[in-house]
Formats: structure tokens, sequence, C-alpha cells
């Protein structure tokens, strides 16, 4: 049997592999976090972060940029850590601008590149369940807008995809900077409630 990797699987391994490690990471930050009590005040978290300065939320916001180009993290758990470490206000801030500034680059990156590189960056089944959006001609922009403020597709795929269309660089913008901030705020305030309901 021959045991060698398909050179059109390689991307999609690579990925999954990255999205792992990324996720057993934030884990264990997020568990180093809990045992030493640095999320239980604000005097403690400021302590913490007090020694990285200014880099902290600008490698928070590169991070979460990243994690929509290449998903190293997932996206709610990086949301999650936005508003653990900043509060609801300030991690939104920092999601939100972290996940604009990824999407506009998964989109230039896909015009860049072509098909092969946004079949390479999903499963199979993503790719074949949304790939016919690209027959909907014109209709695909409403749709992409629709899917972006209600986050009931995979919006970091649907970035790639849009940028197989003739959608302009400046309607995909706008698009995404009007339409992220309803599905990030629900991710942001309901994941603060969430862990301070379970720090109690």
């Amino acid at each position: 049997m021959d045991t060698t990797m398909d050179h059109n699987q390689r991307p999609g391994f690579y990925l999954n592999l990255a999205t792992g490690c990324g996720l057993l990471m934030m884990g264990a930050f997020i568990a180093y976090g809990i045992s030493h009590g640095i999320f239980k005040s604000q005097e403690t978290m400021e302590a913490f972060l007090k020694p990285m300065g200014l880099w902290a939320p600008l490698l928070f916001l590169g991070i979460q940029a990243v994690q929509v180009v290449l998903p190293i993290v997932p996206g709610a758990v990086g949301c999650m850590v936005g508003v653990i470490i900043w509060g609801p206000v300030g991690g939104f801030v920092l999601n939100y601008l972290g996940i604009c500034i990824g999407s506009v680059g998964a989109f230039l990156l896909s015009r860049r590149f072509g098909q092969p590189l946004v079949r390479s960056i999903a499963s199979e089944k993503i790719y074949d369940r949304y790939i016919g959006w690209l027959d909907k001609g014109k209709k695909f922009d409403r749709c992409f807008a629709l899917a972006i403020f209600f986050p009931v597709a995979p919006d970091d795929f649907l970035c790639y995809l849009a940028g197989l269309t003739q959608i302009s660089l400046k309607k995909f913008t706008a698009i995404i900077l009007l339409g992220k901030p309803f599905s990030i705020a629900l991710y942001s305030m309901g994941l603060y409630a969430a862990f301070d309901w379970i720090l109690g």
C-alpha cells in the first residue's frame, strides 16, 4: 500500500496540524491563567500583562488576523481569550480589528493565487458545499453579506471564496467592516459572561 501523502492533501494536513497545535497551546495558556489566578481580578491581569507593555494587545491582534488566514487558533477560542484578558469592550475591539484585517488578507491571497489555494485551505466537504456560490453571479454579494452578518457559514472560507468572484476589494471590505461587529459582539459578550459565571 502506498502510504505517501497525496500532494493535494498536504496543505489541508498541515493546516489541521496547525489548528490542533494552536488549540492545545491556547488551552494550556487558559489552564495556566486559571491556576495562577491571572483571570481573578483586574489587578492580577494587569500584573501579568504589564511586562509586555504595548506588545501584548498588538501580539494578540496579530494572532487574530493570522488565524483567519491560517487556522492556527480557532476563531471562537481567540475571541474568548480576547475578552478574558481585555474585557468585553477591549476584547471586542481587538477581536474585530484582527479578524477584519485577516479577512481582507484572505481575500487578497485568494485573488492572487486563485482556486488551488482556496481548495487547499478547506476540507473537501466544505469546498464542495460552498463552491456552487460562484454560480450565483451578482447574488453572491448578497449571500456573502448575509453569511458574514449571521455567522451560520464558515466565514474564513467565504472570504477566500469571495476572492474568486468579481466583487471589488472596496465592497468586500465594506461588507466585512459592517457585518462583523454583530457576530463578534455576540461572541465577545457571551463568552465574557460565560467565563465570569464559571469563575464565580
